[in-house]
């Protein structure tokens, strides 16, 4: 060939311009589905509602012009170029995942980033995460207070503090997670010296079914805590329903009524005068127990320097402080 006739030919090839790529959800949401044979299998992988899912699929199917899944009353079915299509991109999706991987562990290896419940987190991890940072300085975490619970399959945390309940349905801990329980606490009743004051003596469990009981998002943890003491009662408990604990416990600190605790979590305050322990030295309260704190991690994360150092340290100054 002749040195103008191949200039010309390189002239005239066509390189595809970066917009020519789908929106990757919809990407993802066509591999999950082509991966696992159906809509609603992708929909639990991708933590996606399953109507959702489906509208990636048709932006795709829209995007290419092209008909890749074939919907029938048993479910979605990938056509013939949806498979030859799927063979092809998934090659390039594991190898983003794999890059995406490797990056992050490079990027891990001196940080955590831990969520955990805002009780523990406000009232006890706060006060004493000082203690960590000084013993290990060049470990930075990344600390997020929040109910909800992280997506380890999504990278959304190294590490979550959450408790487990003692009762009803065993929690399930995610399939690439590993735990650890950091301590089961006493639950303990509290109030203010001020709203104590105010009221009779309290000198049985069954005295606190005449006061007001500040409850969290339901009356679940005094129903329990009430029949763990000997106390059947059938009616439901009318206090105010603040949500969580940091916040009943910033209510019974202004004398609204009696919070259920523990003694992790409320040490600050009784220590300081601001809460009172009732029935801590009376034998008709008995030791209830209703969750133990968790340490939870990615399987992957367990056994690396900062998890493993930030696990170790947690475990040795709750249990140094109960002692005290």
């Amino acid at each position: 060939m002749a040195e103008s006739e191949q200039s010309l030919v390189t002239t005239n090839l066509k390189i595809p311009a970066r917009k020519s790529i789908p929106p990757f959800e919809a990407l993802r949401a066509f591999d999950a589905v082509a991966r696992l044979g159906g809509i609603r299998k992708a929909a639990q992988e991708l933590h996606r509602d399953h109507a959702v899912v489906s509208r990636h699929l048709r932006t795709l199917e829209e995007w290419t012009g092209t008909k890749l899944i074939e919907r029938t009353p048993a479910g979605a079915m990938v056509t013939e170029e949806g498979a030859d299509y799927h063979n092809r991109i998934a090659v390039a999706i594991d190898n983003i995942a794999e890059a995406t991987i490797d990056l992050i562990k490079r990027n891990q290896q001196n940080s955590i980033n831990a969520w955990c419940m805002p009780g523990f987190a406000l009232h006890w991890l706060v006060n004493h995460l000082s203690s960590f940072e000084s013993l290990h300085p060049s470990i930075e975490i990344e600390l997020r207070s929040t109910h909800e619970e992280p997506d380890f399959s999504r990278q959304e945390a190294d590490v979550d503090i959450r408790h487990i309940p003692l009762f009803g349905p065993e929690k399930k801990l995610p399939a690439n997670a590993r735990s650890i329980e950091i301590i089961s606490p006493p639950i303990i009743p509290v109030a203010s010296p001020e709203y104590l004051s105010k009221y009779p003596e309290i000198a049985h469990p069954r005295d606190l079914l005449n006061h007001q009981l500040l409850n969290e998002e339901n009356d679940d943890n005094w129903r329990i805590w009430f029949r763990e003491n000997g106390i059947i009662d059938g009616r439901e408990f009318s206090g105010p329903r603040l949500w969580d604990g940091h916040m009943t416990l910033a209510a019974a600190r202004r004398d609204r009524g009696i919070a259920l605790t523990n003694t992790l979590v409320a040490a600050d305050d009784l220590a300081q005068g601001k809460l009172v322990y009732i029935g801590e030295h009376s034998e008709s309260f008995a030791f209830t127990k209703l969750w133990s704190y968790c340490f939870i991690a990615r399987c992957d994360r367990w056994h690396s320097p900062p998890v493993a150092r930030f696990r170790e340290w947690l475990l040795k100054r709750v249990a140094s402080e109960l002692a005290c």
